[in-house]
């Protein structure tokens, strides 16, 4: 890359000074600033770039080992699970040939479901109700301020 120190930058400086003049040098300084700042975004999103190619790249690899030990498993527990369907039908066929006779079915209580509850709560007549000052319809919030809104005297 190219060595630039002290010395060299103010030999820049005071050649640009002469050339370009005191009075466009502050605009040809921020123009130069502007595009240096822009050559170093670019630089740094390329360097983004590589490194998230790099990662997929690894996250990639470290995908296809986990679907490999996710596919052995599974092929380990199929094979387990055809072994264990062996082993449960012969048990089944050797219990079944020890018992010789049924055992009867055994039926749980019969349990009422209580459904019913709004037959008995509507057998309240309503004059029981209306003299024990219980609603039997539901007003809304303005028809109850409707209702007892005190009457005015005129």
């Amino acid at each position: 890359m190219i060595d630039l120190g002290i010395s060299k930058m103010a030999l820049i400086g005071a050649v640009a000074l002469i050339v370009i003049g005191p009075e466009k040098l502050p605009r040809v300084a921020r123009t130069v600033g502007a595009l240096l700042g822009k050559a170093q975004r670019y630089v740094n999103d390329v360097k983004a770039e590589v490194n998230r190619s790099m990662e997929l790249d690894e996250l990639k690899k470290m995908k296809e080992t986990v679907e490999g030990a996710a596919r052995d498993v599974e092929n380990s527990i199929q094979t387990g699970a055809a072994d264990f369907e062996k082993q449960w039908t012969e048990t089944a066929g050797e219990a079944a040939s020890a018992l010789s006779g049924e055992l009867p079915q055994v039926y749980p209580e019969y349990k009422h479901p209580r459904k019913k509850w709004r037959v008995k709560q509507g057998a309240t007549p309503n004059w029981y109700k209306a003299r024990q000052g219980i609603r039997t319809k539901a007003l809304s919030g303005a028809a109850r301020v409707a209702r007892y809104r005190p009457q005015r005297l005129s």
